[in-house]
């Protein structure tokens, strides 16, 4: 269920995203890679890279198994092209107990 939870999450980011004037609609995007491993109930990896520099790489570990504060850490990172410079950003982040924490070399430093 938080696999769908977190796969929702990621394609509406991708559909609130505005479009640039110089992007073109027909322009066809091939999917690369796709390396899936559902490690079972304790925890998962999926990823995928596209044909237009798009990629995502995620992986989550149960953690305090059979505890009160049984949650689950995930780990990943995202990496766009922006359309009208060209620029390929790298966003890497952690997903815990202690919150969504991301970092980029073009995020500011918290």
């Amino acid at each position: 269920m938080k696999l769908i939870i977190a796969f929702a999450a990621v394609v509406a980011v991708a559909l609130a995203l505005p479009l640039s004037p110089n992007y073109q609609i027909n322009q066809p995007v091939v999917v690369k890679e796709t390396p899936l491993d559902n490690i079972g109930i304790d925890g998962y990896q999926f990823g995928y890279e596209l044909s237009n520099g798009q990629a995502h790489q995620e992986s989550a570990q149960l953690v305090n198994v059979g505890h009160e504060n049984e949650s689950i850490a995930v780990r990943g990172s995202y990496t766009y092209v922006d359309p009208e410079t060209n620029v390929r950003y790298t966003v890497n982040y952690i997903a815990d107990e202690n919150g969504f924490r991301p970092e980029g070399a073009h995020l500011p430093a918290v």
